[in-house]
């Protein structure tokens, strides 16, 4: 995993897998045409433990952003939470301090997910809509915070019931009727497995709807596609990635999220 980087500054994702990321062409994109002395790299682990070694490989890491399936589990491993990641309970941007001996690190995170979400929803809530949010890990505890900030109410839809949270078995036509965005918020249908969508009743779908599907890749995933066949508009995550892709960037810059 460690490559002869000289003194450039590291950032990088850390997820499990990670060959449909944007992010490392994205970032090391952006080094290349600002000529910013850095590089981003795939931190593919299959355990979480993993992370701390990762950290101790690369003593010029800055930052890096976390995606699947470690968005909650990371929350142990670090020193301290910003306020944007303790109220939604997940992360998704680190930001490595280290010490003036450079003997240790202070890792503390970040969520940026919900920024990013709500900027990219916002034009698209009507007064009073509603919500039905599909999925109960990080990316979804990000989409509910957002839609609370904008003042929409949530259903929360998962494959196992609990005191707030409905099965899709229970999802009636009056429920679809009544929240016009439907959020898919499981990594359902993100490449490689682009066959793969949750099992929403799509035929109570109606013109009135918007779904939004936070997967970027592939651009158009099959949630999207089942919804644009029952007259339903939709849109991919990729704004989404962007606007906490600058955030993240300005939290490891610069210490704020802007």
């Amino acid at each position: 995993m460690n490559e002869n980087l000289g003194n450039k500054d590291v950032f990088g994702l850390v997820g499990y897998p990670l060959s449909h990321s944007f992010s490392i062409d994205y970032f090391n994109q952006k080094f290349l045409s600002e000529d910013i002395d850095a590089v981003y790299l795939n931190f593919e682990i299959e355990d979480i433990g993993d992370l701390m070694e990762v950290i101790a490989q690369y003593p010029n890491l800055k930052g890096f952003n976390v995606t699947a399936p470690y968005k909650v589990q990371i929350i142990p491993y670090l020193t301290d939470l910003h306020k944007s990641a303790s109220e939604v309970g997940a992360v998704n941007v680190v930001k490595v301090e280290h010490t003036a001996k450079g003997e240790d690190v202070r890792l503390v995170g970040y969520n940026t997910d919900t920024l990013g979400f709500r900027r990219s929803v916002r034009p698209l809530v009507r007064k009073g809509m509603s919500a039905m949010v599909l999925g109960t890990g990080g990316a979804a505890r990000a989409v509910v915070k957002a839609l609370e900030q904008l003042d929409v109410e949530c259903v929360l839809v998962s494959r196992h019931k609990s005191a707030s949270v409905i099965t899709y078995e229970e999802i009636t036509k009056t429920m679809v009727h009544k929240n016009k965005l439907i959020v898919n918020a499981t990594p359902l249908g993100k490449y490689p497995l682009v066959n793969e969508v949750p099992p929403f009743p799509f035929r109570f779908l109606t013109a009135e709807h918007i779904c939004y599907d936070l997967i970027y890749n592939p651009e158009e995933t099959l949630f999207m596609k089942r919804a644009i066949e029952h007259g339903a508009d939709v849109k991919n995550g990729l704004e989404m990635l962007l606007l906490q892709a600058f955030a993240s960037y300005s939290i490891w810059t610069t210490g704020e999220m802007k």
